[in-house]
């Protein structure tokens, strides 16, 4: 199975779509830059979101849902908002199709269904929510207002990469709305670590914390907070992202409200999300050459069962066994499948659920029987033990949070160790041409420095760390004052 991979030192790229497409997580469609989210990939998904619908609903937010179709003018209301979505956007001007009279089997767009205004399909969700929220908030008794929405969004990308990068991706957009600056600047940070704590925690994948610099921020942001993180190949990846929105939505929107003192005021707003590219984070920052390996913790699938036999009546007998264990997983709130599908042979599920990354694979024959063992085996490390049937269950329990942990600080390990200090323009391309992963570097605080470097280098500012320790330095490109450093990577 495993030589159906390209490996990542002949070409990470198409490792990376040999692992999504053979591992069962997503496939092309007719559809162009746009994906099938197979159900092995969409459990993946659901895992993932059921997580973080929980930790949304644990900080006070509720779900709703909004429109698809945002109106032109609507969408137009925010300036820079618009501005920086204008190219991606796909626009609807027509709501029928007829008949071509020259040619019936062909459809043409009818010329007299021209829509009054022409519809944005969503690139995001500020536009429609917030002049919404206009006819919501009246008096400081109507906020905050917390609300999260599990939606798609369609953003015409030129280059699409399978879950990285498609014109349509899932995703969770939280949309907040505050009576003062102090609370959605806080909502913002809450959000972040959120975000922080579920990619550690469920993802096994460390994240760098900061905020963006002005080039970099979400377009209407005054501030955008984000969680950067650094893939196999030394590239970094936009985890999440946070933004604390001041009151330009508001403003756009008209949309105020009457404090404690009666004095009106426009509101404090927020919005934060995730999407599906956490999927390509999470296959990118694990993955081998033989396949996925996934975090049990989110894992569709965490152990397999795979039996070994001859014969009807050894298999009647294993069955019988594994009916048992499965009970007692489950008991223990394992996900867990007894592959006895007699189509296949034993080392191709073997090579099967190695590609799929599930996490704990359980052998049993029929000599595993008459000593009451079977052999478990880890995909992460490989490693395999003989392991008694009695206590099978609360072994397999204790080895997925080892796994779990095992995964978490290899990537920690991982990305620490490609950190790099430079603090000269040479030292600077040395690390991105060589190691790669993170620079730490000063620069001079301005736009048209950040642009050349980018330009010259293809590495942007993935974030200035919170919390970050002033330094008094020099510009790695110009030599200009600098007070702190910055983390430069190339990225996805």
């Amino acid at each position: 199975m495993s030589k159906e991979i390209t490996s990542r030192a002949q070409d990470y790229s198409q490792w990376y779509n040999d692992l999504v497409v053979k591992g069962g997580l997503a496939d092309y469609t007719a559809v162009r830059g746009c994906m099938v989210i197979k159900p092995y990939g969409f459990g993946l998904w659901e895992n993932m979101r059921d997580v973080l619908d929980k930790m949304f609903k644990d900080t006070g937010h509720q779900n709703a849902y909004f429109p698809l179709f945002v109106p032109k003018s609507l969408f137009e209301a925010e300036e820079k908002n618009a501005e920086g979505f204008a190219k991606e956007c796909a626009v609807v001007t027509h709501y029928r199709l007829k008949t071509d009279p020259n040619n019936k089997s062909k459809l043409i767009v009818d010329p007299e269904a021209k829509l009054e205004e022409e519809l944005i399909v969503r690139p995001t969700s500020e536009a429609i929510i917030w002049s919404t929220y206009k006819g919501w908030i009246q008096s400081y008794r109507d906020l905050p207002i917390l609300i999260n929405q599990w939606a798609n969004v369609v953003r015409w990308e030129m280059r699409t990469r399978l879950f990285l990068r498609t014109a349509e991706f899932l995703w969770q957009e939280g949309h907040t709305a505050h009576s003062t600056k102090k609370e959605a600047v806080e909502e913002a940070e809450r959000m972040l670590e959120v975000y922080a704590d579920f990619a550690e925690n469920y993802m096994a994948m460390p994240v760098i914390k900061g905020i963006k610099s002005p080039n970099e921020r979400f377009a209407g942001a005054e501030e955008t907070y984000c969680i950067e993180a650094l893939m196999q190949d030394g590239k970094a990846l936009q985890a999440g992202t946070s933004h604390f929105l001041g009151q330009n939505f508001a403003k756009a929107f008209d949309v105020k409200f009457s404090d404690k003192e009666n004095k009106l005021d426009y509101v404090w707003a927020t919005s934060w999300g995730v999407s599906t590219r956490l999927i390509g984070a999470l296959v990118m920052a694990h993955s081998d050459d033989d396949g996925l390996i996934l975090p049990p913790r989110i894992a569709p699938l965490q152990v397999v069962i795979v039996p070994i036999y001859k014969g009807e009546e050894q298999k009647a007998t294993i069955d019988h066994k594994v009916k048992e264990i499965v009970g007692h997983l489950k008991d223990l709130g394992i996900r867990v499948k007894y592959d006895d599908n007699e189509n296949t042979r034993p080392g191709w599920k073997f090579a099967q659920y190695e590609m799929q990354g599930v996490p704990v694979r359980i052998a049993i024959g029929a000599r595993d029987l008459q000593n009451n063992v079977a052999e478990v085996a880890r995909r992460d490390t490989k490693a395999k033990v003989t392991v008694d049937i009695n206590g099978i269950a609360f072994y397999v329990k204790a080895l997925l949070e080892e796994i779990q942990l095992h995964m978490y600080n290899k990537a920690y390990q991982f990305t620490h160790e490609h950190i790099t200090s430079a603090n000269t323009w040479e030292e600077f391309l040395g690390v991105l041409d060589g190691k790669g992963g993170f620079v730490s570097a000063h620069w001079d605080g301005t736009a048209e420095t950040e642009e050349k470097i980018k330009e010259l280098s293809k590495a942007t500012i993935r974030c200035i760390p919170l919390e970050n320790p002033l330094e008094d330095g020099k510009c790695i490109l110009t030599g200009n004052v600098s007070t702190q450093r910055v983390l430069f990577a190339r990225a996805y």
